[in-house]
């Protein structure tokens, strides 16, 4: 699995027993027009539990016939979906919204097993997926426009907001129930439908979503279609009958789907990488900030494009504020799915590979580990807890997405060097500011480029508040009232009232 010298002491929390009955699993095929189906692949992917390293099952690769198939279910569905009132789809909604309810303790217990998420990491999940799409649902029932009205003599305007139609939706790994939810509740709250591409390594409670749903939404309104990026995005990017295609993962990821998109002039939405940088000042609450930043940093082990992977520290504190938070974190435990733990394994063996040849990197450059560094011992996917101190200007783990429970502590002498430095990378999804110093709060938040700025805390996330980023993060706002404005249009119809 790997080299002895990447090998850290610490211990893995294990499960004793199985954590799911396989009887529960989704079936593991597509799912169009209100149907489970095999479609026309003959491959399968293998879907595998990372806190063990084994087979949970094998689900169905697609194909581009699949896509187009999922399409048809869906622009058949479109007219009646899109005619109903607010009302009428606010009710579907909150009627999936109770379903989830209802079975909540499966659906965690099914994301545990397909991401090796904590309990607590997969019980928030969950619940916050059931408030997304209540949320969706009161939102359209309440949408704002400019008023109609007489804005040229003896001519009344009025604004619609109109559904796009069918959407294609490909979600990440890192949060396959939540951020499918991000992108399934406010697409049909809209009155659009959707064909949603899971990701092949997480898509299992996807699958169970549409398994548990599918007599509450219209057939053919929302279609998942399984199979690999390069395959299944992109023929949704490039379909004539999609109107728009909606994408949460990598940089390369959204470049590639943006430029298929292009051909068509297609509509597109970007949540993409993140490096959030967290700058903690002198003044700042420094035992407040590590509590923080355990969150911040470490949640979902550090797989969160919003993570706080990079702590910038004023150089007059640094050295407390980094024993402070190498002793923080040191209390972090690790553990597999089904037991207490607070941070689980990575989410594949590529993954995990991955993240290990980051820190292999940052060693050869010099950087100095405070905590952790390398994989923990026995089955599994699981790397330890991992600060990295004696950081040089400019160091790759300071630029790059490591994607996992690694960050870096730099140092900076003033407030301008602070903002320069937060704002030198190529991303701007999110950030953060430690002070208590209120001017100082509001100014460094405003020169921040990033899409979302927390003062004192990080990774709060509301339902009524927008979620997306600014440069290499992409665009588009999912969650809160914007999400149904990105995935709607805007029509100017003019009644000329001259008699």
């Amino acid at each position: 699995m790997e080299n002895a010298d990447t090998i850290v002491a610490g211990e893995v929390l294990r499960a004793d027993t199985e954590s799911f009955d396989v009887a529960q699993l989704p079936p593991g095929q597509h799912f169009i027009a209100g149907e489970f189906t095999t479609g026309s692949g003959e491959e399968a992917a293998v879907v595998v539990d990372p806190s063990r390293g084994e087979v949970i099952c094998e689900v169905v690769r697609g194909t581009a016939e699949d896509v187009d198939a999922a399409v048809a279910a869906a622009r058949d569905a479109s007219a009646a979906w899109r005619k109903l009132t607010p009302q009428a789809r606010a009710e579907a909604l909150l009627a999936v919204a109770d379903r989830m309810q209802e079975h909540a303790e499966l659906l965690m217990a099914l994301e545990s097993l397909n991401t090796g998420k904590p309990r607590d990491v997969a019980e928030d999940d969950v619940s916050s997926a059931i408030d997304c799409f209540r949320f969706a649902a009161g939102a359209q029932r309440a949408g704002t426009a400019l008023a109609a009205g007489e804005y040229v003599e003896d001519h009344l305007s009025v604004i619609h907001r109109e559904p796009l139609g069918v959407i294609g939706a490909v979600t990440p790994w890192n949060y396959p129930l939540l951020m499918g939810v991000w992108k399934i509740a406010p697409i049909l709250a809209a009155g659009n439908t959707l064909v949603l591409k899971a990701s092949e390594t997480t898509p299992l409670s996807t699958l169970k979503l549409a398994e548990l749903t599918s007599d509450i939404l219209p057939a053919g309104v929302f279609n998942v279609v399984n199979g690999r990026g390069t395959v299944i995005g992109t023929r949704l990017a490039e379909h004539p009958d999609v109107a728009m295609i909606a994408l949460t993962g990598s940089v390369g990821s959204g470049r590639a789907v943006a430029r298929v998109a292009a051909e068509s002039v297609k509509r597109v939405h970007l949540e993409l990488g993140g490096k959030a940088p967290a700058v903690v000042f002198a003044d700042a609450d420094l035992a407040g900030a590590a509590k923080a930043l355990r969150t911040g940093g470490f949640w979902n082990a550090g797989q969160e494009c919003g993570a706080a992977c990079r702590v910038l520290v004023d150089e007059s504190v640094a050295e407390e504020f980094t024993r402070i938070l190498v002793d923080e974190i040191s209390e972090i435990v690790v553990g597999e799915a089904g037991t207490a733990a607070e941070l689980g394994p990575m989410i594949s063996r590529d993954h995990f590979e991955r993240v290990l040849d980051h820190l292999a990197r940052a060693k050869e450059d010099g950087v100095r580990v405070a905590l952790g560094g390398g994989a923990l011992a026995g089955r599994g996917f699981f790397v330890a807890p991992t600060i990295l101190v004696d950081v040089p200007v400019g160091a790759a783990c300071t630029q790059e997405e490591i994607f996992g429970p690694v960050v870096t502590i730099e140092t900076f002498a003033s407030e301008d060097e602070a903002v320069d430095r937060a704002n030198e990378v190529p991303f701007g999804l999110a950030a953060s500011l430690f002070t208590e110093n209120t001017r100082r709060s509001n100014d460094v938040a405003a020169r921040l480029d990033a899409g979302t700025v927390w003062v004192n805390d990080h990774l709060v996330i509301s339902n009524e508040m927008p979620w997306g980023g600014f440069k290499g993060s992409g665009y588009g706002r999912d969650l809160s009232a914007y999400a149904l404005d990105d995935y709607s249009r805007t029509k100017h119809v003019m009644h000329s009232t001259a008699r």
